[in-house]
């Protein structure tokens, strides 16, 4: 199967996730520190914290389940630390606590990147909120208020006065509207008051990972800006369109990935390349993380064509000598794009245009300078060059693939990013099964399905359930050319195990183009398995 890309995207002044799968977007990097905090691509909403708040994940699954039972109070002492390490109230750690205890599905390991994640949020929320003020009396007042239950971790409190503020301002607007011509500043103020109100509860909404319910909040507040104010109506649909793509990608939700594009579309009418190129650049570079996103699921190539192209006319102002970094991004967002595109054409130059693409990325993502964007590139380089070496006779190219991979996870451990470390598994071992195919033992076979299994350890099919799917697929076909080394009827029946449960997880998420090849995949193997069958002697006999 396909070896999975991460992915990086820069958002001027709006909220871009950067979460993966089939591509991880990552927008910054961590320090490694007990509990650090890294700006991503200037949106708070992208930074990266790291904290493992001195607590074992068991203690902090016991931590987490006593505020979603409003039993907090013999645990107080590790709430008082957990609320001093993010910088918040205790009250409001609990809250944060009781967010992601009322998610079941998330592993004991898994809970302090998770809690990290809701925290970084709830400290955007904190900002965006902090800067409101209106101009209505009763609203200011009602702000004042949802400010004050926010810091105390009052959400559901908080969202009945950010709404109450936001009605009280699109009434006294309302009400202004009636007025003759000098009462359209008060009016715009108004409107402009209530956008933000929704936008903040749209803030809120993001904190409590409600995706699709945020998009629809920032798609209001975009409508609420009166006539005048491009600025804020392009940062709520900045905004509304990151949504869309986090709920696309992280819950396999295609068309929230459609309406996202149509929205990045529209962003890029509101910010012409001639007015701000670099803005309208960085706009294209979103707009191609979600075409590519999309192209990937899909069977055809039409998404991933565009992809290309948008990535290239964004590098038209991202140059080398204007801004590095950028460049360096977008050229490894280009590599990716370029690498499914190659991995469906039977030639090789789309793929070694990625190789090219993401060489030139690590001129500037050196290991020194950015650690975990150079494994970013390292990993999306091997997948790359694993193409390349499938299609060629010898095994050079394989084992440069391998290197590569085993170099990324020098930096982008477990414990740093436990789900790109996972990705970065999932991909050794395609690339491991490819080399011991054309060996004669089973070494590098037996290496490549321990590597499937180390990537399913974080890939589950609640919390990333495509991720899974991927993985599962590897791993089938990894135990299968075991099964046929050693005329293993069980590996071959448990081989078909995994890659049925990969068929109904793409079935579920519109997964097109991989479901084919499953599906494909699961007659060839019970094939095989029949074969093996008939090979292996009934009980008694010798």
């Amino acid at each position: 199967m396909t070896p999975r890309t991460l992915w990086l995207a820069l958002v001027l002044g709006a909220s871009v996730a950067a979460v993966a799968p089939p591509v991880a977007m990552a927008l910054g990097d961590t320090t490694g520190a007990p509990c650090a905090v890294t700006a991503g691509s200037g949106t708070a909403s992208n930074n990266t914290i790291t904290c493992n708040f001195g607590l074992t994940p068991e203690q902090l699954r016991q931590v987490s389940k006593a505020a979603v039972e409003d039993a907090t109070a013999p645990l107080i002492d590790r709430i008082a630390s957990i609320s001093k390490t993010l910088g918040v109230t205790e009250e409001a750690a609990k809250t944060l606590l009781r967010i992601i205890g009322e998610q079941p599905d998330v592993p004991d390991e898994r809970l302090g990147e998770v809690l990290t994640k809701v925290a970084t949020d709830y400290k955007r929320l904190q900002t965006q909120v902090a800067a409101l003020n209106p101009d209505n009396p009763t609203a200011r007042d009602l702000v004042e208020r949802a400010k004050s239950e926010i810091a105390a971790g009052h959400f559901a409190a908080a969202h009945q006065l950010l709404l109450q503020a936001r009605k009280a301002q699109i009434a006294a607007a309302q009400e202004a509207a009636k007025l003759a011509e000098q009462a359209q500043a008060a009016r715009d103020a108004q409107l402009l008051g209530a956008a933000a109100s929704a936008a903040a509860e749209g803030d809120l909404t993001m904190t409590e990972l409600h995706y699709a319910q945020a998009a629809d909040l920032f798609k209001q507040a975009a409508g609420l800006v009166p006539a005048g104010h491009p600025e804020e109506t392009t940062n709520y649909s900045q905004r509304q369109a990151d949504a869309l793509y986090r709920q696309g990608d992280e819950r396999g939700d295609n068309a929230a990935l459609k309406q996202s594009i149509d929205t990045w579309r529209l962003v890029l009418q509101q910010r012409p390349r001639a007015r701000v190129p670099l803005d309208w650049a960085a706009m294209q570079n979103n707009l191609g993380r979600v075409l590519k996103t999309l192209g990937e699921r899909e069977s055809g190539t039409a998404q991933l064509e565009e992809a290309v192209a948008t990535y290239r006319a964004a590098l038209e102002e991202r140059t080398h000598d204007r801004v590095p970094l950028d460049w360096a991004m977008t050229q490894m967002n280009l590599g990716n794009a370029l690498q499914v595109l190659g991995e469906r054409e039977s030639g090789t130059a789309r793929l070694e245009e990625a190789v090219a693409a993401y060489r030139a990325a690590l001129e500037e993502w050196t290991r020194d300078r950015v650690p975990l964007a150079w494994a970013m590139t390292q990993m999306n380089l091997g997948n790359a060059l694993q193409s390349l070496g499938k299609r060629e006779s010898g095994t050079a190219r394989l084992e440069e693939a391998v290197a590569a991979y085993r170099g990324a996870l020098e930096e982008g451990t477990h414990d740093r990013v436990p789900l790109d470390w996972a990705m970065t598994q999932m991909n050794l071992g395609n690339a491991l099964q490819s080399l011991g195919e054309r060996e004669s033992g089973t070494a590098r076979l037996e290496e490549a399905v321990a590597a499937h299994r180390a990537a399913l350890e974080e890939y589950t099919r609640d919390h990333v359930p495509l991720s899974q799917a991927y993985s599962d697929h590897g791993l089938a076909n990894g135990l299968a050319a075991l099964a046929i080394r050693e005329k293993s009827a069980p590996r071959m029946e448990e081989a078909l195990t995994c890659m049925r449960a990969a068929v109904e997880i793409y079935r579920q998420s519109g997964e097109t183009y991989w479901l084919q090849k499953a599906t494909v995949r699961v007659t060839e193997m019970e094939a095989e398995l029949g074969n093996l069958q008939k090979r292996t002697p009934p009980l008694g006999r010798h």
